[in-house]
């Protein structure tokens, strides 16, 4: 008789965490274009809160070094990115007219100024970047983030913009440090 000794291990996650493990890339996209408009169509949802507030909600501002800006790729990067300071947080949102989650937010502005990502979440960002060092860091480069919540791999990414700071999609787009 052969005895074999499995491991297996569990990992408990809410029902928001399934798409990401059942759904192509492809899929996450149309999912999440579907997901942001839920409770953003004043036709349907009425009552929603998030229905004109955007560009209303108070934000971090920050002034970019002027020297940054000497970059024509960072210069597009933060002239599309401060477009959407002020508005909220959506989980799934991707484009202006549903607001933005945080990696929404970024593939927007990555694929308006020259680049063709698609709508990519934190992770499949994180996995078509190439890392650098923290003394290395510039601005245009983008900055990730794990165990902001429950889930497993980056839950979060920004745009460092010089100076410890980035523009990322908080709850409102707003510079942090």
């Amino acid at each position: 008789m052969t005895t074999t000794s499995v491991t297996v291990t569990l990992e408990n996650f809410n029902l928001s965490h399934v798409p990401v493990y059942i759904m192509s890339e492809e899929q996450l996209g149309m999912y999440a274009t579907y997901m942001a408009t839920l409770g953003n169509r004043p036709d349907l949802f009425p009552g929603s809160g998030y229905i004109g507030k955007y560009v209303e909600g108070s934000y971090t501002d920050y002034d970019i070094p002027p020297e940054a800006l000497d970059d024509e790729v960072f210069a597009a990067i933060i002239k599309e990115a401060e477009k959407y300071l002020g508005y909220p947080y959506v989980w799934g949102g991707s484009s202006p007219s549903t607001s933005f989650d945080c990696s929404g937010f970024v593939s927007w502005v990555i694929n308006h100024s020259g680049w063709d990502v698609g709508r990519l979440g934190a992770q499949g960002l994180c996995n078509i970047c190439t890392p650098v060092s923290s003394a290395n860091v510039k601005p245009g480069d983008l900055v990730f983030f794990t165990g902001t919540y429950d889930t497993p791999g980056v839950s979060h990414v920004g745009i460092y913009v010089g100076n410890n700071m980035m523009i990322h999609c908080g709850d409102p787009i707003s510079y942090a440090t």
